[in-house]
Parts: C-alpha cells; structure tokens; sequence
C-alpha cells in the first residue's frame, strides 16, 4: 500500500479540519494548506488524501457564493 505524497498545487482534503485546501509547500511534518481561491494558510499534519470531486466542487461553489457576497476577491 502506498503513502500519498502531495504536491504543491494539488487539492487535498485535511480530515483534522474537515476542509480542502491547496497544497502550497511542506515544512518537517507538516503541510501548508491554503484555502480553494485563496486565503489564510494553515498547517496539516496529515494524513491528507486527494480531494474528490465532489469536495472539490463544494469548495467552489463555496468561493463563487462568497464572492457573489463580496467577501472574497
């Protein structure tokens, strides 16, 4: 069985958080996340797994509705 190793640029889903991020860099054991679209970066320890589809369209849906509210660039 093998281990995913995220890229920078890859969407993940962090479990602890419960939310998908973009893979930004990786520093000892953790993994910098930021938000789909942009945002405050956060640290994941992993285990990070690749985001479904689905996932990957709710976190837009998610930035598209933000922005429709002017809460996001």
């Amino acid at each position: 069985m093998s281990t995913y190793e995220p890229e920078p640029g890859d969407l993940v889903y962090d479990d602890a958080t419960r939310k998908v991020g973009q893979v930004m860099g990786h520093e000892g054991p953790y993994w910098q996340l930021r938000p789909v679209g942009g945002g405050r970066e956060w640290d994941a320890h992993g285990p990070l797994r690749p985001a479904t589809a689905a996932e990957r369209l709710s976190a837009g849906v998610a930035l598209a509705n933000a922005r429709s509210r002017g809460e996001a660039p």
